[in-house]
């Protein structure tokens, strides 16, 4: 194997958590089987960092064409994001949040309903009018967003939905892809594949690996956050739909 081994792509991780583990000695290199299987096992453990708190640099805002009604009782409100969505594009996380913004430059947040409880319990679904709030409907295939109310003719045509979206990091295909974490994240990936691959070594090698992935996923997961504080504040809806103070 005459790759370099560089810790920005698959090749580089995989030979320095084999080395962090005693599965690689100097100068050696993983067989191409060996490769396949520790590049499977990166890509999921990949796929579960991204479920463990905000990954910043994984927010896009996606600006959402609009469509009219179909007729002056039926609005479209439903829109779907996935390969196969009404919005192709691989299949986002989830939606942080959301604003509608006119052709005039002028702009207004929206605000998130919980799906199915909320959105189901609106008295009329498909009135076109003017968009104030939006559900989210996580699906196998694509995440679905509903938006109320549905655009009228007015709003579609003089202006955009825009939804923040939390994407997904592209998997390894190739042992040479440049991985889609900042460098900064090298050394999680490198500890993190070196627990996984760590059954059967001795225990003191298995602690240790376990141990380094834990601290670096720590130290991370506090310094991949915003800069701005967060505030939170009471949700007045709960009052008014549930009935929460006697």
């Amino acid at each position: 194997m005459t790759t370099p081994s560089t810790i920005m792509n698959a090749y580089g991780i995989i030979c320095d958590a084999m080395k962090d583990v005693g599965k690689l000695a100097a100068g050696s290199s993983p067989d191409s089987e060996i490769i396949v299987d520790y590049t499977r096992r990166l890509n999921k453990l990949i796929n579960f960092y991204m479920t463990q708190g905000l990954k910043l640099w994984l927010v896009q805002d996606q600006a959402i064409t609009l469509l009219p009604p179909i007729s002056s009782t039926q609005g479209v409100a439903l829109y779907t994001f996935g390969p196969t969505g009404t919005v192709p594009m691989p299949k986002p996380l989830r939606v942080l949040s959301g604003y509608y913004l006119n052709t005039s430059g002028t702009q207004r947040p929206l605000i998130l309903l919980s799906y199915p409880d909320e959105y189901k319990r609106l008295s009329t679904l498909l009135q076109p009018g003017s968009i104030n709030s939006y559900a989210v409907d996580k699906q196998q295939l694509t995440l679905n967003v509903y938006f109320w109310m549905p655009p009228s003719t007015y709003e579609a045509t003089n202006g955009t939905a825009h939804l923040m979206l939390e994407v997904p990091v592209t998997n390894f295909i190739g042992i040479t892809d440049q991985m889609n974490f900042p460098i900064e994240w090298g050394l999680l990936l490198e500890w993190g594949l070196a627990e996984q691959i760590s059954t059967g070594t001795p225990i003191a090698i298995q602690a240790r690996a376990a141990a380094m992935s834990a601290k670096y996923q720590a130290a991370l997961e506090d310094w991949d956050v915003e800069d701005a504080d967060t505030m939170f504040q009471p949700d007045q809806r709960e009052a008014q739909f549930r009935g929460r103070f006697r």
